[in-house]
């Protein structure tokens, strides 16, 4: 039984979806600026480290266009082929996300590398070091939307998004620093390993992002507390006398939730009902983007429910 009532699950939606819309409109915009901002710097100084965060900026903007289409695809209701909505789409753009960050971990990782051995000088150090600071005033204020938007939204891909950019954030004090020796301290072999650093950076990120978004798409269940505060909020009716077959998956920003509570067996079906919706809406409080499921079992008369497993069992 897939309750309706308030909050209203279509206004958190529809709240959540305008959220994620907007910030991805202004991510696809500020990764144009910033690689207009990088190329103009790496054609007047030729750092590494600022060929380092261009790759990855032209990386962000395809990561940033794929994110654009993926949370209006993900938006869409479900229909007769996706039952369960598409929310899923998230997780796939978060997938598409890692796998551009490790190639471009790869390509700064062997350029710098290259230019250990090779060194090259840096030069345009005030021109390279005022676009890195700009680049960093951009980013950090893209960071800071997107963390505005997750709150609305919980976007799987938005936070995918804004992990790669908090990441380049940090890279870009690693370039700053590059830029700075290469350019005046006369050290280019510095400005190398600023690129491998980000390198490495690059790669933990996108193991990051690879992680989330798997466990979305393998329909790992929610943290153990979630879970907790469900089962809860469910018992706090002493007529649930217990919840068992509790199950829990992502879908994007909405969490699915099944489970099986015990009643007593007296109940008509209309008072039972009843019970189950005040139960739902109690979940709705904390998850409004919720999608649930309560089947009622005759306390002590239920089937077995096999091959299922529970996550939570529990009784009042």
């Amino acid at each position: 039984m897939t309750s309706s009532a308030a909050p209203s699950p279509n206004d958190a939606h529809a709240d959540a979806h305008a959220a994620t819309r907007e910030v991805t409109r202004l991510s696809v915009g500020v990764a144009v600026v910033l690689i207009a901002l990088k190329a103009f710097a790496l054609g007047a100084s030729g750092s590494v480290s600022i060929l380092a965060t261009l790759a990855d900026s032209a990386l962000d903007l395809l990561a940033s266009l794929g994110v654009f289409f993926a949370v209006r695809w993900a938006a869409l209701p479900a229909d007769e082929d996706h039952r369960y909505g598409h929310g899923k789409g998230e997780a796939l753009a978060a997938m598409v996300q890692a796998g551009l960050v490790f190639a471009s971990a790869l390509f700064v990782g062997w350029e710098a590398v290259q230019r250990i051995f090779d060194p090259r000088p840096v030069t345009a150090g005030t021109w390279s070091v005022a676009v890195v600071l700009i680049s960093m005033a951009l980013t950090g204020w893209l960071v800071w939307m997107q963390g505005r938007a997750i709150r609305r939204s919980d976007s799987l891909a938005v936070k995918a998004d804004r992990s790669h950019y908090a990441a380049d954030l940090a890279s870009n004090v690693v370039v700053l620093i590059g830029v700075i020796s290469g350019a005046w301290l006369a050290a280019p072999g510095l400005d190398a390993a600023a690129g491998l650093i980000v390198s490495v950076w690059l790669f933990w990120g996108a193991m990051t992002l690879l992680r989330g978004a798997a466990d979305h798409l393998v329909d790992k269940a929610v943290p153990e507390a979630d879970r907790v505060a469900i089962t809860t909020a469910v018992l706090a009716d002493p007529r649930i006398s217990g919840v068992h077959q509790l199950r829990t998956r992502m879908a994007g920003s909405a969490v699915m939730i099944q489970m099986h509570v015990d009643l007593d067996p007296a109940l008509s079906l209309e008072a039972a009902h009843a019970i189950v919706v005040e139960a739902e809406n109690r979940i709705l409080a904390a998850w409004p983007r919720a999608d649930i499921l309560i089947h009622p079992d005759p306390r002590g008369r239920a089937e077995p429910h096999a091959p299922a497993v529970a996550e939570t069992v529990q009784d009042s």
